[in-house]
């Protein structure tokens, strides 16, 4: 772990020759967020932090500047005392100086900011990129990192996601054999655990642990041949109703909560591995197993219930108005967890990085149940998940506030984001090079987590913030158009994840412009898919094969495919217009040529993704009027795109690796789908007159 220097035990200090007594709250210098954040200034400088909510008027915000000549701090509360002083340190480790330093950090987004981070242990599904991060996840100093990151960008809720992560935490009196470690193994075992909750504890963090209810450690289904898909963690089919798993499950709970003081909250996932059992059912499983254990526990916790998933007996997911209002009864009712308890919806399914607006959750439409009337005992949280673009960076803070505009309402708590099948961790995805300045890859995306994790806390946050982060890592005056870049490019596969509905984690792969299914191959989507599969947002966008079956008309506000086209070819432009620039520019570090070759492979995309949809409308409308004006445009657009596809693949190929592993174990390739653009095309030339 990263040595820190000893806490300031002075609270008035001399500073540039003046004496400054200045009472202080002495319950804030106490509190331990404020006594971690005092720890990284290594400073001869003195920071007075006192309590003011008159200026600071909203939760965890802060003022930071100059006040007779010393650095002060106001805050609402500590917490807010803690980013102030973690901003000061951001601040003068860029190089300011003292008396320059002055931040307002206003707050009033939501309360709850949160990282999803499924972790490799028992890991939701296989494959080398999920289980190359095991060892990085074991290690202490990663979580420090981690943990300062989401702090510098005002997360402050971890959620920590297994299919059961139990047996590496606890070995029960009553069932040992469920635990496979021995005691030196588990001691490791229990100082990592034991150390990510008291770090997190520390920076003003919430930790929640959230599994997949109806798994057992592996050992344990082993040795009493019960739930016996824990043992090859697969996560479809039939439940189990089994007495001795409820058992095992509210004694493991239990053991949890008493063994991990700081750890936060719990959370379940009410769907996987629960076939079989109607909604009603499966809520009686979770009294008898993981709520028993609750109940039992010497503290009470915090509580995650993850909603809809399923209405019905199957594992893919449904809703319904009445399920929602039996699940809101059973939470109303959990007198045992501390409250809010917070009820978790997945935004547009698996792929909230589409429309802002929102159209369905995990198995349909979800009804206002939930809400209406407005709670007093639970609050709602939207999990934003990311299936759609790991390896290509993303910035685009315009997309976050439309977003909270739309969904923040006063039952909202806050958010989650992250992904299912991605570990920021391991950085097995770029190539060695001068550019590559960071151990993890989280690092590499660094400005995906600061605009959505500060615009969380403060949705006024200006452009200019953000410009600030970009010139301070690549040189000033850099930051202004690297941010209007960044959210030119950043456009593009929100325009594709709104135009081509996804539903489940594989039902669609932005970047990689495929989708598949649990037991198939990965399938690239070609011009035929393009023109028939339904659109997520259908205020804004209408499919090919209807727009022209309808006559080439819109309704509303939608925009044809052929508009689309073009402004995905205007913002491309744009971006690469400001690409060039800054290349041939002063001071352009390697690291910063790897950031703009990313705004410019999304530059690539759009102009495949432009051409496609006008290949698309061409084929279609040859298939209509038979005429071959239109077959042949239809050729050159698609000739078109998979020239375009090819320049994609070979610029992602320059910083990296050109195959790279995935989840369901198979690898992905960009310039494996090159031989499929060219199908299309080759399809359309062979066609003939009436096909």
């Amino acid at each position: 772990m990263r040595k820190t220097p000893p806490l300031k035990t002075v609270l008035t200090l001399a500073v540039t020759m003046r004496l400054l007594v200045v009472p202080l709250v002495a319950s804030i210098e106490d509190d331990s967020r404020v006594k971690w954040a005092r720890s990284l200034n290594q400073t001869n400088e003195t920071v007075l932090v006192e309590i003011d909510t008159q200026v600071c008027p909203n939760p965890e915000s802060f003022r930071l500047g100059e006040n007779n000549g010393a650095l002060s701090i106001k805050a609402h509360d500590a917490q807010g005392a803690m980013y102030a002083l973690v901003e000061l340190n951001r601040q003068m480790k860029w190089g300011k100086a003292p008396e320059s330093v002055s931040a307002d950090g206003a707050g009033g987004g939501v309360s709850f900011r949160a990282i999803k981070f499924n972790l490799p242990f028992m890991s939701y599904r296989f494959g080398e990129s999920l289980e190359s991060n095991y060892e990085t996840c074991r290690s202490l100093e990663f979580w420090e990192g981690f943990l300062d990151m989401m702090v510098e960008n005002r997360f402050n809720v971890l959620s920590m996601w297994s299919l059961h992560p139990f047996h590496y935490m606890v070995k029960l009196e009553d069932y040992p054999e469920a635990c496979p470690f021995s005691e030196a193994e588990m001691k490791e075992w229990r100082e990592l655990w034991s150390g990510i909750f008291s770090m997190a504890k520390e920076r003003g963090i919430e930790t929640y642990l959230v599994n997949w209810n109806t798994f057992t450690s592996p050992s344990f289904a082993r040795t009493h041949s019960v739930a016996n898909w824990s043992e090859g963690w697969n996560h479809y089919g039939e439940g189990t109703d089994s007495e001795l798993v409820k058992n095992y499950t509210a004694k493991t709970i239990e053991a949890v909560i008493n063994e991990y003081p700081d750890l936060t909250g719990l959370g379940i996932t009410l769907g996987e591995r629960m076939g079989g059992q109607d909604a009603d059912e499966r809520r009686e499983w979770l009294e008898e197993s993981i709520f028993e254990g609750m109940r039992n526990a010497d503290r009470k916790i915090k509580f995650l219930y993850r909603a809809p998933l399923s209405a019905n007996k199957s594992s893919g997911g449904s809703t319904s108005e009445e399920n929602d209002r039996k699940s809101r009864f059973q939470m109303e009712r959990m007198d045992y967890a501390q409250q809010p308890i917070y009820v978790s919806f997945k935004y547009n399914w698996s792929h909230g990085h589409s429309a802002p607006k929102l159209f369905h959750v995990h198995g349909g439409k979800l009804s206002d149940a939930y809400w209406n009337p407005e709670p007093t005992k639970h609050k709602i949280l939207w999990t934003i998940r990311n299936e759609d673009f790991h390896i290509l960076r993303w910035g685009d803070p315009d997309f976050i506030r439309e977003h909270m505009a739309e969904a923040v309402k006063s039952y909202v708590a806050g958010y989650i984001i992250g992904s299912e099948v991605y570990i920021p961790a391991y950085d097995y995805m770029s190539r060695d090079g001068a550019h590559k300045t960071w151990d993890y890859a989280w690092e590499r995306q660094w400005l995906f987590y600061a605009v959505w994790g500060r615009l969380l806390y403060e949705p006024s946050v200006q452009d200019i913030g953000f410009e600030s982060l970009l010139d301070e890592r690549f040189g000033k005056g850099k930051g202004e158009r690297l941010l209007k870049a960044w959210k030119l490019a950043s456009k593009t596969p929100l325009r594709f994840a709104s135009f081509y509905k996804g539903k489940n984690d594989l039902s669609l792969y932005t970047e990689g412009h495929v989708s598949w299914g649990e037991l198939t191959p990965p399938r690239f989507i070609g011009v035929d898919r393009l023109i028939s599969h339904d659109v997520l947002d259908e205020d804004s966008y209408i499919n090919i094969r209807e727009w022209v079956s309808k006559g080439e008309k819109t309704t509303g506000s939608q925009m044809s495919p052929l508009e689309l086209a073009d402004l995905l070819d205007k913002d491309a432009l744009k971006s690469m217009r400001i690409v060039d620039e800054l290349r041939t520019g002063d001071g352009v570090s390697e690291t910063l040529r790897a950031e703009l070759m990313d705004i410019e492979c999304w530059y690539w995309y759009a102009r495949f993704f432009a051409s496609q949809i006008r290949g698309g409308v061409e084929l279609e409308r040859f298939r209509k009027t038979n005429k071959d004006e239109h077959r042949r445009a239809s050729f050159g657009h698609l000739r078109s795109a998979a020239l375009q596809w090819q320049r994609l693949s070979m610029q992602i190929d320059t910083y990296y690796h050109r195959e790279l592993p995935f989840y369901a174990g198979i690898p992905f390739s960009w310039m494996k789908y090159i031989e499929d653009t060219m199908k299309d095309f080759q399809m359309v030339k062979n066609m003939e007159p009436g096909e």
